[in-house]
């Protein structure tokens, strides 16, 4: 897969990841966890989908047998994007009336905010292809 289809496929991949996580913390909202606690659990949620979905399309040439050992690695990987996203949305929801009443807004910015350092870091870092 070319670069660029790689980028748009993780892309899209992310956007799938934005349903998971946005419906996942109004879930959790209902529930009672709130704001805050709703996004912790709708972040791992959608990190979970999102590396099942960059796994089988995005780097499925690179994808290795051992799950638990790739999904381990993804989401360490991705600590810096998750510190990115998670960083604005807190920020949004603590500054902003409008973002607290509709948090989908925050999970939004922060998605954005995480997307490039994510895709970096997983293509160098989780789904290598292996070395001949």
């Amino acid at each position: 897969m070319s670069e660029p289809r790689r980028l748009l496929s993780f892309a899209i991949v992310g956007v799938a990841g934005f349903v998971v996580d946005s419906c996942t913390l109004y879930l959790g909202i209902a529930l009672g966890a709130g704001l805050r606690l709703g996004r912790v659990f709708s972040y791992l949620t959608a990190m979970t989908a999102t590396w099942a979905l960059n796994r089988r399309l995005t780097f499925s040439d690179a994808s290795s047998p051992k799950l638990f050992a790739e999904w381990a690695r993804y989401g360490v990987s991705q600590l810096a994007g998750a510190t990115a996203n998670l960083g604005v949305y807190y920020a949004l929801i603590q500054g902003s009336a409008r973002v607290t009443r509709h948090p989908v807004l925050g999970v939004a910015a922060g998605s954005l905010a995480g997307l490039a350092i994510n895709y970096f870091v997983a293509r160098r870092f989780v789904f290598r292809r292996p070395s001949v």
